[in-house]
Order: C-alpha cells, then sequence, then structure tokens
C-alpha cells in the first residue's frame, strides 16, 4: 500500500488511437489513472462511461483521465467505439505497470482462483506523487468522488 508521498511509478504505454502516453511527460497537471479488468464487460464498461462523461469536469479541474487494462490496443479502439468512451485507454499487455502499482491480484469467481486486475483508481499530483488510492472500486459514484478529490488537490 502506498503512502501519498510515494512517487507514482513512471511508464510510457500505447494508447487507442496509436499514440503512447508516458506518465511523467503529463506534469505538472494532476492525473487519474483507472485499472479495470477487462474491456467490453458491464462494469468496466460502467466505469469507462462515468469516467467519459466527467472528461470535460476533469479537463477543467485541470486533470488527464486514463483507463488501462491488459487489453490490446486494437481491444480498447473496439470497446471506445462501441460505448463512445472518450478517456484514452492504455493497454498494458505485458502487465508490468499493473504490476508496478500493486493492482494484479489473485482474485476469486465462482469458487475459481485466478489472476486478474484489481479495480483500483490512483491520483497522481502535479510533483509525479500519488495523491490518493481507490482499492476494490465500486463503479456506482466513483468517478464523481474522484473528480472531488481533484478539485481538493
Amino acid at each position: 500500500m502506498s503512502e501519498p508521498t510515494d512517487t507514482a511509478p513512471d511508464f510510457t504505454l500505447p494508447r487507442d488511437g496509436g499514440e503512447t502516453v508516458t506518465l511523467s511527460a503529463l506534469r505538472p497537471g494532476p492525473v487519474v489513472l483507472f485499472f479495470y479488468p477487462r474491456d467490453d464487460t458491464s462494469g468496466c464498461t460502467k466505469e469507462a462511461v462515468a469516467f467519459s462523461g466527467l472528461r470535460a469536469e476533469f479537463e477543467a479541474a485541470g486533470a488527464a483521465v486514463f483507463g488501462i487494462s491488459k487489453d490490446s490496443v486494437a481491444s480498447h479502439e473496439k470497446f471506445r467505439d462501441k460505448h463512445g468512451l472518450s478517456v484514452p485507454l492504455l493497454s498494458d499487455a505485458e502487465g508490468s505497470v499493473c504490476e508496478d502499482y500493486g493492482v494484479w491480484k489473485e482474485k476469486s469467481m465462482y469458487g475459481k482462483k485466478f489472476m486478474g486486475i484489481e479495480r483500483s483508481t490512483f491520483l497522481i499530483d502535479g510533483a509525479g506523487r500519488i495523491a490518493r488510492e481507490w482499492r476494490k472500486v465500486k463503479v456506482p459514484g466513483h468517478a464523481e468522488e474522484v473528480l472531488e478529490a481533484v478539485r481538493a488537490l
């Protein structure tokens, strides 16, 4: 578990649309990273739609928002187009960023254990430190709560 003074692990990942995003290059603006298990599953869709719906408010508060999963860029583009998502989606196909942020966890469903992404969100301040983190996120109201935290920075 990281403390608010911990520097956020830097990364460069490919995104939908073919560009790459480097976390440290986004300073001094705050950044929201929401890690989600899979493209086009119900909870992940609701979460991505919620963040997309508030994108203008996040931008007005000076923050960039990115979704991250292990899905491919091609999968992200289909997901984005199908649901009209406006937040950029980053592909961590190797899983190294998920490991760095401690969101790659053993999960269980219907009694079966497997490894997967634990839905988590990180708010990174303008100095590149983790200002706040949310683990085991419940989607309803989450994007709004994160927006309030950005405004409080």
